[in-house]
Parts: structure tokens; sequence; C-alpha cells
């Protein structure tokens, strides 16, 4: 995966210095960046290059101390690096010498409203998340209490029409059909809809149904952490089912495990409402209150109880 300085350029709604650049080839792979200050200093061992470069107030008042043949030498290594491109925060301009030099480097010189820290901060949260390992799987997120809910499922068996059932219900989705999954920290996925289907339903004998145009912008959400799995099966008379949950189950997608429900599938069963019973159950065990292990605590203390009487 990888994004484009346009892209940064976009997202950002940052000013080019350098117009006549075309930004749209140059790639950045990297979610780190670097504020280039031991650089300034002359120091380009271990240089990273191949980050977005981001010059904030002290840089800037740093730059403004410099002797000219001195700038120049400096910035002329800094664009040979090939760097994808130069951030200049708080909206602070370089001087022409500098913006002629990154011209012949071909390294886009950008401008910011944005105060250091906060573009800082977006803008890893963002290549992080661009980034990040991705794969598509077949099956439907939701929100539902704040949870993200990843429902999957052989075709047919009725994901997509809980999922409309729980947006009828206030809940929010994120995606039908096909998942985008990222995995952007050890602990955290995130899941995403292609561009095609966003905000798309398929509903067998209907059709395609726009959720947004339907229930309005409240019923969607763009991205959403999976904080947990439903996987909805045929019921089977021959098959045993968990009816306690003392033991959770977990389901791994990149190397992250995710916390996972099977749940048989009968004529009048209720799916929207199970989705957000285990929801809330989910956000209880979150806070510590399991109720499985409450009812294991009674029926121990109800043991002890009759053998001492």
């Amino acid at each position: 995966m990888a994004v484009t300085v346009t892209d940064v350029i976009k997202k950002y709604n940052l000013r080019s210095l350098t117009p006549e650049i075309c930004t749209d080839d140059i790639r950045i792979n990297h979610s780190d960046i670097n504020r280039p200050a031991l650089q300034l200093a002359g120091y380009f061992d271990h240089f990273g290059k191949e980050r977005v470069q981001i010059i904030g107030l002290v840089e800037y008042t740093y730059i403004e101390t410099m002797e000219r043949e001195r700038k120049l030498q400096v910035f002329d290594t800094l664009f040979a690096g090939k760097i994808p491109c130069l951030v200049y925060c708080r909206s602070l301009e370089p001087d022409e010498e500098i913006v002629e030099l990154a011209r012949r480097y071909e390294v886009p010189i950008l401008v910011s409203d944005m105060i250091t820290s906060d573009f800082m901060g977006e803008i890893i949260r963002w290549l992080k998340a661009q980034l990040a390992p991705m794969i598509s799987i077949h099956g439907v997120l939701v929100e539902v209490y704040g949870e993200g809910v990843l429902i999957m499922g052989e075709s047919g068996i009725g994901k997509s029409e809980a999922a409309l059932e729980l947006i009828r219900r206030g809940h929010r989705l994120v995606t039908d059909d096909v998942v985008e999954l990222r995995k952007v920290s050890d602990d955290t996925l995130v899941g995403s809809a292609p561009d095609i289907t966003r905000h798309l339903i398929e509903l067998r004998g209907i059709g395609i149904v726009d959720v947004k145009a339907l229930f309005g912008a409240a019923a969607v959400k763009n991205t959403q952490s999976v904080d947990m799995v439903i996987k909805l099966e045929e019921w089977s008379r021959d098959k045993e089912y968990d009816r306690l949950g003392l033991e959770e189950q977990y389901i791994e997608f990149l190397g992250n495990k995710v916390v996972c429900y099977n749940i048989p599938i009968r004529p009048g069963r209720n799916l929207a409402v199970i989705v957000e019973s285990a929801a809330v159950n989910s956000r209880q065990r979150k806070m510590g209150y399991n109720a499985a292990q409450e009812l294991y605590k009674r029926v121990q203390r109800s043991l002890e109880l009759s053998e001492n009487e």
C-alpha cells in the first residue's frame, strides 16, 4: 500500500509553492514523519529521507539565523536525498532561493495553516491507517452502540437483512458485502468499504439500496474498528452450541485476534436484537462485568450453601 503526495495535499488542503511539479507519481511508503532539525545542523547520518519532512516554527527560526551559503548547502543535501515533500506548518514560507532549489530537484514544497504538533499527529494517524496491511473479506460491518460488529456467514444467510434492520433501529452501516480490513496496530483492526460499494446494501429480491439516501447521513460511517465478529450459520440439531459463554472464542485477521460468536440461525430469530445484545454484552465485559462469570459465581455460592445445610 502507498499514498501519493497528491493524496496528502487533498486530505489536508495544503498549498503548493511548486505547482509545476507533478505530485501524482510521488509515493509515500512510510507512516512516520521527520522534522529535519539535525539535518539543518548538517548531520545526515541515519536520515529518514523516505519520510514526509515537516518544518515547524523552531526549524524555521533556526533557518533564518543561517548564513545564505550554509543554508543553500544544507537544503541542497536535503533535496538531493529525494524526499517525498517538504511541508511548512503555521503558514510559514521559505525563501525563494529554497523554492527554486526544490524545483531543480523536483521536490514539492507545501504549506499548511495547522499548528505543527496538530499536523504531525493528524498525518501520522492518517498515514498509519492508509499504509496499514490490508485484506478484503466477505461480510457486513456495522456500528452498534459504538462497537464495531463484523457479521460473517455464507451468502444468502441474512447478513444484509440483519444490517438493514440494525440501521432502521438507529445504528450505522460501514460496509456491506466486501469489508476492507486494515491492521492499524497490534490491537486494532479498522474496517472500511471499497469506494465502489460505499453506503450501498444488496438485498436479494429488491436489488441495491442506497442507505445514505434512504436513511440519511447519520445512518452511515466510513470507517470503524472491529471489536467483535458474529458468524451466522444454519442451525443443526446435531451440533452443540455454547450456551453460557464462559470461554471466549477468537478469530484471527492479519495476526490480530478478535472475539467471535457463532450464532445458529432458525426461522423466527430476531438477528438485530441478537446483534444488539452481543454488542452491549461486549461493552459490559470491557467495563469489567461478565454475566457468564456472575452466573457461575451464583451457582458456586448456591452449591456451597447446600453443602453447609
